[in-house]
């Protein structure tokens, strides 16, 4: 029998769920298009667990952020080991301003974010800030609201 739930934000996140979720990095984003069709994007993500917010490095030309603009509504599915367990967070989605210098804001976050997800320090970090300004990096941050699935077997 399978443990298929969904919990409301209101009782917050149930702990399995949002462990199961800050164990991975690697999940599937779910937008919505203008036509109301469904876009899927790979995307490395690291969730804040005591807060319910997962954040994704976007470039501001991709697709899923004119998306995003658009209608916030988003979905960050995750399969477990195996394939076989999964956990999808419905969740409204916000974007950070564009990173237009490599001491703004936007960039101290995105330098946060590579290192809760590599876990480990970039070997230039003025390559790297340089990088997300040329390349017109954002944060969006992922606000959890609903989380089902079945997050072990």
């Amino acid at each position: 029998m399978s443990d298929v739930r969904a919990v409301s934000r209101a009782g917050a996140t149930q702990p399995a769920h949002l462990a199961f979720l800050a164990a991975r990095t690697m999940g599937h984003l779910v937008t919505l298009r203008a036509d109301g069709r469904p876009h899927v994007s790979n995307v490395l993500y690291h969730l804040d667990a005591a807060a319910a917010i997962a954040r994704i490095s976007v470039t501001t030309d991709r697709l899923k952020v004119r998306n995003v603009r658009r209608d916030p509504r988003v979905v960050l599915h995750v399969d477990g080991d195996g394939g076989w367990t999964w956990l999808a967070a419905d969740a409204i989605a916000e974007l950070s301003p564009v990173t237009t210098r490599p001491d703004d804001p936007t960039a101290e976050e995105l330098v946060a974010l590579y290192r809760a997800i590599r876990g480990e320090e970039h070997p230039n970090w003025t390559e790297f800030r340089e990088a997300m300004v040329a390349e017109q990096r954002l944060v969006m941050r992922l606000q959890l609201t609903r989380t089902y699935g079945l997050p072990s077997r």
